[in-house]
């Protein structure tokens, strides 16, 4: 499964708009459960601070690190018998070597292809036969490799998840068609969706030279050159336990796990030194950028604009928060700003949005989206978003409109952790990115503690002086 950068509207599912919202990363600390206090608005939690001196709450994580490197994370959530079990490895698709993109991805398509105790495509098959459910997904900073199961079968999937981690074996035999499966998907989800396209050019424009700019997947004509060697290379380099977090949430304490994590994944020895990243820092446009396409198969028209953003790391958790609360007022429902305005009052928009992702480790962005009426264009809509975003700047907000997006972020927030696969995804993305663990326990936290000036703030921040990159997705031109 590929992550990439996507459309981030808040109707699609409570897991990407969590995803989108709370940002990742921490260091372990030696077994240590999470403050269960709301994190201090004026002094708040540095990632890989050690707890405070308070009564554990029982839904807080636990953390601990293995004497290999190997750093484990217990997200407890004992309403069932199950578990959701992740490995996750710090290296993505910003991560490759020039010339070589798309490795990140390919990779994890070839990790199901067996090892000396597991033969090509059983992983999975074994884990299905369990009652259980397996994939995995990339993304610019991590890839990581999950399974959700009884809790009494976890042993059977930690031991099969740490042979691969070791055992991987590849040749021409299994690399060279998968490579073709993965260029099938390139074809389908970026060549063949006009809005991805439009995306992957606005990226291209808003990041530069930074490898945020161009897609997960990779460059075609490098991705067709990838071979088994290199496959190999780039798992021998990065799939090491020093360079691994192993996430564990549902029926399960970290007293429970300690000593599985230490007989399936504590034994395997370091095989590269742990990766630091050294990637060209993110410049962005000098000048407000314009990316125009036509597309010929009746694509109804589509307007974007990314704005240069900070990510959640860069930012911290208080500003992190108001950029979201932001966004919120801007244009996330009905009752925001922009749906009100373009949607219900002038009717120039059928749809409008807007959205922060902080959730990269590099950089953010701050986004708009619209879809005019039938008839319309995309000229009014634009129009009648700037006039608000300059109302928002001149007069800022309400009290009603800052409660009422407060709550309604809050409320997601707890809705999407009632889901134990979107909990382990956000600790995990989250500690990827740089981002602690205890921000995202106390994410609630932060957004009750926004205010007005810190809206305001934001705002300020993204909008003054902004050069954003604008999107276009227009009928084919008529000769």
């Amino acid at each position: 499964m590929l992550l990439s950068h996507e459309l981030r509207l808040r109707h699609l599912t409570a897991t990407a708009v969590l995803a989108v919202f709370i940002a990742s990363g921490a260091s372990a600390a030696p077994v240590a459960t999470l403050s269960a206090q709301p994190a201090s608005v004026a002094q708040p939690a540095e990632p890989g601070a050690d707890p405070r001196p308070v009564a554990p709450d029982p839904q807080a994580p636990e953390m601990f690190r293995l004497a290999n490197g190997m750093e484990v994370l217990v997200i407890p959530d004992h309403r069932a018998p199950v578990v959701t079990h992740m490995v996750w490895y710090r290296v993505g698709a910003a991560d490759e070597t020039p010339g070589k993109t798309g490795l990140a991805h390919f990779l994890e398509h070839l990790m199901f292809k067996g090892t000396a105790k597991i033969a090509p495509g059983e992983f999975s098959k074994t884990v299905a036969r369990n009652g259980g459910q397996d994939n995995a997904f990339t993304n610019y900073d991590f890839t990581a490799y999950y399974q959700a199961i009884a809790k009494d079968r976890l042993p059977l999937v930690m031991e099969m998840e740490a042979d691969r981690m070791t055992g991987l074996r590849l040749t021409d035999k299994e690399v060279l068609p998968e490579r073709d499966v993965v260029l099938e998907e390139l074809r389908m989800r970026i060549e063949n969706e006009p809005v991805a396209q439009l995306q992957s050019a606005m990226n291209a424009k808003l990041y530069g030279k930074h490898p945020y700019g161009r897609d997960v997947i990779g460059v075609k004509s490098e991705v067709e050159k990838l071979s088994t060697a290199d496959a190999l290379d780039f798992y021998r380099r990065f799939y090491t336990p020093n360079n691994a977090i192993l996430i564990v949430a549902g029926d399960i304490t970290g007293a429970e796990l300690k000593p599985l994590a230490e007989k399936y994944y504590g034994h395997i020895a370091d095989r590269a030194p742990t990766y630091v990243r050294k990637r060209p820092a993110v410049e962005w446009p000098k000048s407000s950028e314009r990316v125009t396409l036509h597309e010929p198969r009746g694509q109804e028209p589509t307007w974007l604009r990314f704005y240069p953003a900070p990510s959640q790391a860069e930012a911290g958790p208080r500003a992190a928060a108001a950029l979201d609360v932001l966004a919120e007022i801007l244009g996330g429902g009905t009752t925001s700003r922009l749906y009100q305005s373009l949607v219900v009052r002038d009717k120039v928009a059928t749809a409008v949005e807007s959205w922060y992702d902080g959730s990269n480790l590099d950089a953010g962005e701050f986004g708009v989206y619209a879809l005019p009426r039938l008839g319309g264009n995309l000229a009014d809509s634009e129009k009648a978003i700037a006039v608000e975003i300059a109302h928002l700047l001149k007069d800022g907000v309400s009290s009603d409109e800052l409660e009422r997006a407060k709550t309604q972020l809050v409320a997601s927030d707890i809705y999407a952790r009632d889901t134990q696969q979107t909990l382990a995804y956000t600790y995990g993305s989250a500690l990827m990115t740089g981002v602690s663990a205890r921000e995202v326990f106390e994410w609630p936290d932060f957004v009750r503690a926004v205010t007005a000036e810190d809206v305001l703030a934001a705002a300020h921040a993204v909008f003054d002086k902004a050069n954003p990159v604008t999107g276009e997705l227009l009928p084919e031109e008529k000769k």
